[in-house]
């Protein structure tokens, strides 16, 4: 069986940067075991496997693997898995609204074509953020992390579990300096702070275009850290909707993650509150071609 397959740079209008993604299409025979094989060789925190839709107004259905399992949704493989699609099928236009069917549920995307560069997509969140367990204390994430406690938290952020798909560990720090001497001291770390997924977060300097800064680290599950992790800033908006005094309306709250590791990636993340409550999400950002093959299986 020979698949088509291209890979993208996602949450970045440069190559090399972002957070790289597969994107192999045509792989509706292809079963569960095989799709969890390919996504390991990759190698990449992500992998996506574009199959044909179960209804016909929907473009295609999409499964999601890491290189050890399985994701219900993911944000930079919708991302780029929208970008890719509309590439390939719709190149002719210029916007497109398109309808992928993953795990969680439709998830509706918005594409603006760029022929020259990096196209543009975004997606409203399937599922809002929501709490997902007991949240760690300041302690066990400071241990965690290797930091001490006085580091954990500021202004009205504190650890919490929040999840819209996937659990995310929400760990505050102090400033951008914390940020960087974050390290996860042991690779078992969802019994002791509640997932397997950690996003470590600071607000941004005063003059950053972007609102806040970010990492996120999954060891257990083959990812030591990610570039860029959509599905962390759909849950991330959960936290906002408890830390930040928001108003009701939207509210843009861009997120610079990957800068550690050499891969600056820019999350569009924007938060709809209604009533005080959180009501919406919205994951946009760019993706740019970086190769593509054949696959041989």
């Amino acid at each position: 069986m020979q698949l088509p397959f291209a890979t993208y740079d996602v949450f970045t209008d440069t190559r090399f940067a972002g957070n790289p993604l597969a994107v192999v299409f045509e792989a509706d025979a292809l079963s569960d075991a095989q799709m969890q094989t390919i996504a390991r060789e990759f190698n990449l925190s992500e992998t996506i496997f574009v199959r044909a839709a179960e209804y016909a107004q929907h473009e295609a259905s999409a499964r999601i693997f890491t290189p050890t399992k399985e994701l219900p949704f993911a944000g930079h493989p919708t991302i780029g898995c929208a970008v890719a699609i509309t590439e390939r099928r719709h190149a002719t236009k210029s916007d497109i609204i398109l309808i992928l069917e993953e795990r969680i549920g439709p998830v509706r995307c918005g594409v603006t074509l760029d022929p020259d560069g990096a196209s543009f997509a975004e997606f409203m969140a399937p599922k809002l953020s929501e709490p997902a367990g007991a949240d760690p204390t300041p302690q066990v994430c400071a241990q965690a992390l290797g930091l001490d406690v006085a580091d954990i938290g500021f202004g009205r952020h504190t650890p919490s579990l929040f999840s819209a798909g996937v659990p995310f560990v929400m760990i505050p720090v102090a400033d951008i300096a914390t940020l960087a001497r974050a390290r996860l001291t042991s690779g078992e770390i969802s019994t002791t702070l509640g997932a397997t997924e950690v996003f470590v977060y600071t607000r941004a300097e005063r003059k950053a275009s972007e609102s806040f800064r970010a990492r996120m680290f999954a060891p257990e599950i083959g990812i030591v850290e990610d570039p860029a992790t959509g599905s962390a800033a759909v849950a991330f908006a959960g936290q906002l909707a408890r830390c930040e005094d928001l108003p009701d309306g939207w509210h843009t709250l861009p997120i610079l993650q990957g800068v550690e590791m050499g891969r600056p990636s820019l999350i569009g993340l924007e938060v709809q509150i209604t009533d005080r409550k959180l009501s919406g999400a919205r994951i946009a950002g760019k993706a740019v071609k970086v190769s593509e093959g054949v696959l041989y299986v």
